[in-house]
């Protein structure tokens, strides 16, 4: 089996950010990752799905958030697992991750405080690990994401779209996208100088965007190639940022931004770059397996 290589390059050492919620079955130890095994063309999720939905007004200019993914297949596997991210305005909010040894589906629920006019945005990767006679392991995987903008203003009542309708959603998706872009592109650019990252050798992505490669291929791969990348990226990623939220919530201001995914135009690599909650910068290596040309 050809695996990719993952390096993790410090400048600091990872801190985390406030945490919803983290909730695992801890029946064996190594259930603390995700594991990427050669993915299983005969078994698939029946329907996956992340949802972000506007509860209620809590109050003057305070309100709820209804954050929700499911996952379902046809039988249980021998471990399921379901990790989600929630960025509020390109900042992030929580963290949902469940497993289940001999599971089948996996839903999880909570609600998040907003204030103020935001853009919620939420992505889940879904992951089953299947085990077969004479020690052989396969991997299903697939990813769902959500997003949307709630309107808190004194002008007009309280609400919430995923796509503009008229002319004030449009205004306030542009001012609220122009807002976050800002502070997104400020930051990434500081990262990019810092470790001396031609941005021009590479094609972007925000993480929250990542669910976009599920139907496309990254450059210079086959569509079959770039599930195997996209596996190995959230095992990397799940190893040196997921599991340090967790480790490392306590008492820390929310400083932590959408990450910026890197994906090496010849198709050789690529680069995650981001600032932990302490504002520590830190970037991640993927070596993309050889692959043939045939």
């Amino acid at each position: 089996m050809k695996k990719g290589v993952w390096m993790l390059l410090f400048l600091c050492s990872v801190s985390g950010v406030f945490l919803i919620m983290f909730t695992y079955d801890w029946q064996r130890e190594d259930s603390a990752v995700v594991k990427y095994f050669p993915l299983d063309d005969s078994k698939g999720f029946q329907s996956v799905e992340t949802k972000l939905s506007l509860l209620q007004e809590s109050d003057e200019d305070e309100y709820e958030i209804l954050w929700e993914t499911r996952s379902e297949l046809e039988d249980p596997v021998y471990l399921r697992q379901d990790v989600t991210l929630l960025y509020v305005d390109g900042r992030l909010k929580g963290l949902l991750s469940k497993w289940k040894e001999n599971g089948q589906n996996i839903f999880q629920e909570t609600t998040i405080h907003g204030e103020d006019s935001s853009h919620f945005q939420a992505i889940t990767f879904h992951h089953g690990e299947l085990h077969y006679p004479d020690d052989v392991i396969k991997s299903i995987q697939q990813m769902s994401s959500a997003e949307l903008y709630v309107i808190d203003s004194p002008h007009t009542p309280l609400e919430s779209f995923q796509d503009p309708d008229d002319s004030n959603q449009k205004e306030w998706k542009g001012t609220l996208d122009h807002a976050t872009n800002q502070q997104l592109q400020y930051s990434w650019a500081q990262l990019l100088q810092h470790y001396g990252i031609d941005r021009n050798l590479y094609e972007e992505v925000p993480l929250t965007q990542l669910n976009n490669y599920m139907t496309k291929p990254f450059p210079n791969l086959t569509i079959e190639q770039t599930q195997q990348v996209l596996g190995q990226l959230w095992e990397g990623l799940y190893r040196n940022y997921v599991l340090n939220v967790n480790d490392n919530n306590e008492n820390l201001s929310l400083k932590s931004l959408v990450p910026l995914i890197l994906l090496d135009k010849k198709g050789t690599h690529l680069i995650v770059v981001y600032e932990d909650a302490k504002g520590n910068k830190q970037r991640l290596l993927q070596r993309y397996p050889t692959y043939s040309n045939d």
